[in-house]
C-alpha cells in the first residue's frame, strides 16, 4: 500500500459560512470521516499545510484582489456575493487552503509519500485572477501549477468537478505550461465550460472541455479519461498531475444533476494520477454538498490515491453524454 499525504487544518473550519450555506464545515468533518474509514492504517500520514505567502498568491491572482480580501476580513467579512461569504477567520484559512499544494509538492518531493490529497476549504477552482467567486477565495491548484510551471513543470490538472473550473481555466487559458481539462455539467453555474474553449495565444489547445449534459454517468467519464484525457497526456507528457476533486457530480449531490457513485471516483482517480509519475499527484478537494456521499467519494479518491481499489458503491452506467466526448476528441485531433 502506497502512503498518502493527508493535508488538512483545524482552522480550516473556522471559515463560518453558517450552517445553512452548502459549502460549510461540516463537509470538511466528512471528508475526514471518509479519508478515515478508507482503512488504509498508517499508509495515510495527516499533515498541516503552511500558508501561502504573498509572493505565491500573487502568481494567479491580481495584487489588488489579494489586498482588497486581507482588508475585507479584517474589517469583519461579509457577503462577497450572492454565494460567497467571509468571517475574519476566513482569511487564515484561505491561505491554508492556497498553501495546502505548495505543502504537498515540497513534502513529495522529499520523498515522504507517492501521493498527496488536500483537505481543505474554502474551495478554489472558481476565484479568478480578478475575483473570488462561487465559494471560492484563492484558487489553490492554480496557485500551486503556477508555482510549478514556473520552475520548468509540465502540469497536467483534472477538474472534475460538477461545475467548470472558470477561474483555473482563465488563469492558464495563454499559457502552455499547463494543459487543463474539465469535466462538468453544461449549461450550468458558472455559464463557461464550451468545448469550443480550448485556449488561446501560447495556450491555444491546452484547454480541454468536456460539457456533459444532466445525468451522464460514470461510463461516460471513464471513456472521456481513456479516450480525451490520456490521449491528450501522453501528447503533452505532464511531469505533475493535480486533480480538482470535486465529488459533486455524485448522483445523491443536491446541487447538481450528474450521475457518478463513489465507485466511480475509484477509478477515475485511479486512472488520472497514473499520468504523472509517483511522488507527483496531488488531489485537491473543490465540491460536493452531501456529506454522506462527499464521505464515500473520499474513501475512495484516499484509497486509489494508495493504489488500493476500494468501491463503496457500484461503478454506473447510462451513456449519457457519449456525444460529447467524440466532438472533444475530433475538435482536439485525439481520434483514432
Amino acid at each position: 500500500m502506497a502512503p498518502v499525504l493527508l493535508f488538512t487544518h483545524d482552522r480550516l473550519l473556522e471559515h463560518d459560512t453558517g450552517s445553512w450555506h452548502p459549502e460549510r464545515a461540516a463537509r470538511l468533518r466528512s471528508v475526514l470521516r471518509g479519508a478515515e474509514s478508507a482503512g488504509l492504517d498508517d499508509a495515510l500520514e495527516r499533515r498541516a499545510p503552511r500558508p501561502a505567502t504573498r509572493e505565491e498568491l500573487v502568481r494567479v491572482h491580481r495584487p489588488e484582489l489579494v489586498d482588497a480580501l486581507e482588508r475585507f476580513c479584517a474589517q469583519g467579512g461579509g457577503e462577497l456575493d450572492a454565494d460567497t461569504i467571509v468571517v475574519p477567520a476566513s482569511w487564515s484559512a484561505a491561505l491554508l487552503a492556497a498553501g495546502s499544494g505548495l505543502s504537498a509538492v515540497e513534502e513529495l518531493e522529499q520523498g515522504e509519500a507517492t501521493a498527496a490529497f488536500c483537505a481543505v476549504r474554502p474551495p478554489g477552482h472558481h476565484a479568478t485572477p480578478r475575483r473570488p467567486m462561487g465559494f471560492c477565495l484563492f484558487n489553490n491548484v492554480a496557485i500551486t501549477a503556477a508555482h510549478l510551471a514556473e520552475r520548468g513543470e509540465k502540469v497536467l490538472i483534472v477538474d472534475w468537478d460538477a461545475h467548470h473550473g472558470n477561474g483555473t481555466q482563465e488563469a492558464f487559458y495563454d499559457d502552455g505550461r499547463v494543459l487543463f481539462v474539465s469535466m462538468h455539467q453544461y449549461p450550468f453555474y458558472p455559464g463557461t465550460g464550451d468545448l469550443t474553449e480550448t485556449g488561446c495565444g501560447a495556450g491555444e489547445g491546452f484547454t480541454v472541455n468536456l460539457p456533459f449534459p444532466a445525468g451522464t454517468s460514470g461510463d461516460t467519464y471513464r471513456a472521456a479519461i481513456e479516450e480525451v484525457v490520456v490521449p491528450a497526456a501522453e501528447r503533452f507528457a505532464p511531469t505533475w498531475v493535480l486533480v480538482s476533486a470535486g465529488f459533486d457530480a455524485h448522483r445523491d449531490d443536491p446541487l447538481t444533476d450528474l450521475g457518478l457513485s463513489a465507485g466511480d471516483y475509484s477509478d477515475l482517480t485511479a486512472r488520472v494520477v497514473r499520468l504523472a509519475s509517483p511522488g507527483r499527484r496531488i488531489c485537491f478537494l473543490e465540491g460536493g454538498y452531501d456529506l454522506d456521499a462527499l464521505a464515500r467519494s473520499t474513501a475512495a479518491c484516499v484509497g486509489a490515491l494508495a493504489g488500493e481499489e476500494l468501491r463503496p458503491e457500484a461503478v454506473t452506467s447510462g451513456s449519457q453524454g457519449r456525444s460529447v466526448v467524440e466532438q472533444v476528441r475530433a475538435l482536439h485531433h485525439l481520434a483514432g
